[in-house]
């Protein structure tokens, strides 16, 4: 007589789920930005002050951090908290919608540059190469002014200066390094014994695209959403430093205006308009990265082995 011995059974959601609790920066992460994230949402509560309001004590420009203004004022008068939870929100639309349409743009033609093959891959391959060579700074910079220059698409991609535009401009040209991530995917996938069992019942190229490309590389796509994010972020805080970013309007400012604002505020003495706005988009980037590192480790099947 044997005893049968029954072994628990993981799921590899648990195991993945395991694997991303055991990343202590990404759990803390993750709760830095669900704080950010309120923070944004309930901003009509949250801050002390309109977007461009002036604290009600004069002289009330370059004041030091203090009870009326907990981070300090500006050059006229406005409250720099109330415009950090401000210039947070328009950061994290403009991160969050340009990553997830240019990962969209990239998965879509890297799956099928790579299920395909043939010239459509290699056009497809070279064009990214092209792209990737050059800095991606330069290249914002030059096609800003290009797409910039097209009057018919102006009632579509918005002003040169607006937010709209940033999105879009990051989204047509973020893909290209997605693409070549969700092709690699696709190449060593397609050859896969499921992949041949749905050729052999007759599915589309789209269909196996669709249901099992696709959702078997969601690992790299995630963690290149995140990073998509960060990079959006970050040259949007770039760009608005050199003068090319969205320009505050009513109603309206960002991260990087904040921090393009503060280069002519360090040699003055006026350390709290440097310090806040680069400190945020510090811990913004840290938390997304270490999400997106925790990402990577969770949905790495090699790492099921340590779970």
């Amino acid at each position: 007589m044997s005893d049968d011995i029954t072994l628990p059974t993981i799921s590899p959601r648990r195991m993945a789920y395991n694997r991303f609790v055991s990343h202590k920066a990404a759990v803390v992460s993750v709760f830095v930005l669900g704080i950010l994230i309120v923070f944004v949402a309930l901003s009509p509560f949250t801050a002390r002050y309109g977007v461009n309001e002036a604290v009600q004590a004069p002289p009330n420009y370059f004041l030091t951090p203090r009870a009326n203004a907990w981070l300090g004022t500006d050059d006229i008068g406005r409250d720099l908290y109330s415009r950090l939870i401000y210039g947070v929100r328009v950061s994290l639309v403009i991160g969050l919608f340009s990553a997830i349409i240019s990962v969209a743009l990239g998965c879509l033609i890297g799956a099928v540059a790579g299920f395909r093959g043939g010239r459509f891959d290699d056009v497809v391959m070279r064009v990214t190469d092209l792209f990737l060579a050059f800095p991606f700074l330069v290249t914002l910079l030059v096609m800003r002014n290009v797409l910039g220059s097209i009057e018919w698409l102006r009632p579509i991609i918005g002003e040169l200066s607006s937010v709209r535009f940033i999105i879009v401009l990051f989204a047509v040209f973020g893909w290209m390094g997605v693409a070549r991530i969700v092709r690699g995917q696709v190449l060593a996938l397609k050859e896969r014994e499921f992949i041949e069992a749905a050729r052999a019942v007759g599915a589309s190229r789209w269909y196996i695209v669709r249901r099992h490309l696709l959702p078997n590389s969601v690992g790299p796509i995630m963690v290149s959403l995140t990073f998509s994010v960060v990079s959006a972020i970050i040259s949007e805080a770039t760009l608005a430093f050199f003068g090319y970013g969205p320009q505050a309007g009513d109603g309206a400012t960002s991260l990087g205006i904040l921090v393009g604002a503060a280069k002519s505020a360090v040699n003055p003495g006026f350390w709290w308009l440097a310090v806040f706005p680069c400190l945020t988009l510090v811990v913004i980037a840290l938390s997304i990265n270490f999400i997106g590192d925790a990402l990577r480790d969770a949905t790495d099947p090699r790492m099921q082995k340590d779970s």
